[in-house]
């Protein structure tokens, strides 16, 4: 047993007072003799026993009742296993958990609100001159120091739901940090959370012997939860007036299936479609809405759901941009091809330009969503490092090469591309054998070719070989699997290359039926929109479009009464954006330049707050690594005796005040109501 105040302790001379007045109230009995008895018939007798056993109880509760009141003064206590003496001054740092989730109920409320009474009961548990760090999922710099307790009360008011959301192992290195300030002190760490199992991550905690490690779980009530996780169109072209499908994913992170969920899908806050769908326990389901009638321009959209309990994942915000053109560029080495011609300028949604390889502006490049180098055999090296850079940062290259010269500077090209090399020119009427309908240019296109159908023939051809370690796809073979029309990934951007030249006296393809929709599908598959919505708290850097800025020019970004001025970083071919974490409210945003809008960018809250299954115990002991920690029970009400208690181990100075007052007590009694019986003496005869 050890005292927290022991200079209380020379209180117990005091004990001396009732011994000293004990003995100077000592009466010894007097002997009296009488001639004769008789008178003394009726007289009571008292023994000198009983009353010395009588002042000897009073004496004993007088000195116990000092004894447990100058202990209780003392504070004296059973320290903790492992526990530094309570003397020393603490440092602690608490975490609370200000994700989504914590917007759950059960019967304390709000799980935030219990959360911030939890961390003032903490703080009442600890003296005036110990230090605390306020920790969120906001990771806040005005939080990464200490404060007294008072300071830290005011602070837990300022702490609202955030979209960030952390796990352990991030949590407590940032813990760790406060300490070196106080390297001396005792070190504690208390995680008040409801401990959904996103927060394990995927990392084991590291921590040093000296750090305490205290969770404070609270648990919600238990309610069905329906998230809408994503959404995605059928395809990233978006033309005015075409009919559009988008998808949506949603989730029941419950174990009670749902029935009849609503969906409501707005495009530029007008309704455009209503779905129904049900799911099951912990199951996924994907609904399909269609609509039409856009305009060229950005679209903000909005897909929600109905769900009373847990709200913030009820609604996904996503943008898109109907464009009004595409552009297309076509470098020839001779003439203009009339197929390629005809082809694109037939719709008027392809803005088709062509140029000779000599006169090419390699600036406008990056300006093109496709490339055609037609029968070009002249390719300087310039020429085919800018294509590759083209090709690298997404664009899409289309090269029909021509037979009639040199293959070295193609084969120059193809090497700068990563893609097979030609071989030789084979002059020799072949059928194509196969179309891979399972190819993305040909599967929205056709359902299945009839054996018998009519492929076209290529008469003149070039001979590949086979050892690019590039990712090929083919799309149209020859005989025995030799390339005829080929698909390249690099970096970003696609290279489709055929072995023929679209010229009749080569093949027959430009006029065959798959060459119309194949061409079409290459081309609209070469659009790259944006991404339709980023996560906050996830997605710092946002990639755009190229963008330039003229001197004291700045981009904002606005939604309703919110402005912010992101930084602007360019690399060799887009611009990014650095948001930070300035965007803390899902959303649809403006970014604008000069009041002219550049773009709409849509955030949304982190779905992984959605899933509200929790870590069992076992695994947050698991990943401290067999580290000792303490798990407060929050369902008997205030943990602030239980904080004490493992502080500074069992307090007993309640006890003492309690068997100090039994004492007192117990000397009234022997005072006031102990009486003595008497034993009277028998009649004596005379």
């Amino acid at each position: 047993m050890s005292f927290l105040f022991p200079g209380f302790l020379f209180a117990l001379v005091a004990v001396a007072v009732p011994i000293v007045v004990h003995l100077f109230n000592l009466r010894k009995f007097k002997k009296v003799y009488f001639s004769n008895v008789r008178f003394l018939a009726n007289i009571q007798q008292q023994t000198s026993s009983s009353q010395r056993l009588k002042k000897l109880l009073i004496l004993a509760a007088r000195i116990l009742a000092i004894t447990f009141l100058v202990l209780a003064f003392a504070k004296p206590y059973i320290p903790a296993k492992d526990q530094f003496s309570i003397a020393h001054k603490h440092v602690v740092s608490i975490y609370i958990d200000n994700s989504y989730s914590m917007e759950a109920v059960n019967k304390e409320g709000r799980l935030l609100d219990e959360a911030k009474r939890r961390a003032k009961e903490i703080v009442s548990a600890y003296g005036p001159s110990d230090q605390f760090q306020l920790l969120t999922n906001d990771f806040e710099g005005k939080y990464q120091r200490l404060l007294s307790q008072d300071v830290f009360i005011k602070a837990l008011d300022e702490v609202k739901v955030s979209s960030n959301t952390k796990n352990l192992k991030q949590i407590v290195e940032r813990q760790a940090d406060v300490f070196l300030a106080d390297p001396n002190a005792i070190k504690t760490i208390y995680l008040i959370s409801d401990f959904q199992q996103n927060i394990l991550g995927n990392d084991p905690v590291k921590l040093l012997s000296s750090i305490d490690v205290r969770l404070v779980r609270l648990k919600a009530n238990t309610v069905p939860n329906v998230s809408i996780d994503s959404v995605w169109f059928s395809s990233p072209l978006h033309r005015p007036g075409q009919t559009e499908k988008v998808f949506v994913k949603l989730s029941n992170n419950s174990d009670q299936k749902v029935e009849h969920v609503a969906i409501k899908l707005k495009i530029n806050d007008q309704q455009k479609a209503l779905g129904n769908v049900s799911i099951g326990p912990r199951k996924s389901s994907i609904d399909t809405l269609s609509f039409g009638g856009l305009q060229s321009g950005w679209q903000q959209g909005e897909v929600s759901i109905a769900d009373y309990f847990i709200t913030f994942d009820d609604r996904l915000y996503f943008s898109f941009n109907v464009r009004e053109k595409m552009p297309v560029l076509a470098i020839n080495g001779r003439n203009e091809n009339r197929y390629v011609t005809a082809l694109y300028r037939s719709d008027a949604f392809f803005e088709l330009q062509q140029t000779g390889f000599g006169n090419i502006d390699y600036a406008q490049l990056r300006n093109n969503s496709m490339l055609i180098l037609n029968e070009v055999s002249d390719i300087s090296e310039g020429l085919a490092s800018q294509l590759k850079n083209y090709v690298q940062h997404g664009g899409t290259l289309l090269i029909f090469p021509a037979l009639n010269g040199d293959l070295n500077p193609l084969n120059g090209l193809l090497r700068h591309l990563g893609a097979d090399m030609a071989l030789q020119v084979i002059n020799q009427e072949t059928k194509i054998a196969r179309v891979n309908l399972q190819h993305p240019v040909f599967r929205e296109v056709f359902e299945h070719i009839p054996k018998n159908l009519d492929l076209s023939i290529a008469k003149k051809y070039l001979q590949f070989s086979s050892q690019s370690k590039t990712s090929r796809q083919s799309l149209l073979e020859l005989p025995g699997g030799k390339h005829f029309f080929d698909e390249y990934q690099l970096g970003k951007g696609r290279i489709f290359i055929s072995a023929s030249p679209l010229d009749d006296d080569a093949s027959n393809l430009a006029r065959h039926a798959i060459f119309v929709p194949m061409m079409y599908q290459i081309a609209l598959s070469s659009l790259h929109g944006q991404r339709l919505f980023y996560i906050l708290g996830q997605d710092q850097f946002l990639e755009i479009p190229k963008l330039s800025l003229k001197q004291n020019q700045t981009l904002v970004l606005r939604k309703s009464k919110f402005e912010a001025i992101p930084d602007l970083r360019q690399v060799e071919s887009s611009s990014w954006l650095f948001v930070s974490d300035q965007v803390k409210e899902a959303g649809n945003y403006q970014l604008l330049k000069a009041d002219s809008l550049v773009a709409l960018l849509s955030f949304n809250y982190n779905r992984g707050e959605s899933d509200l299954s929790y870590a069992s115990n076992s695994a947050l002991e698991a990943k401290f690594q067999g580290k000792k920690i303490h798990l407060f029970d929050t369902s008997q009400g205030s943990i602030q005796s239980e904080v004490k208690a493992v502080n500074q181990g069992l307090q007993l100075w309640k006890l003492c005040l309690i068997l100090a007052l039994l004492c007192l007590a117990a000397e009234i009694v022997l005072i006031r109501f102990y009486k003595i019986t008497p034993n009277k003496l028998k009649s004596l005869s005379v």
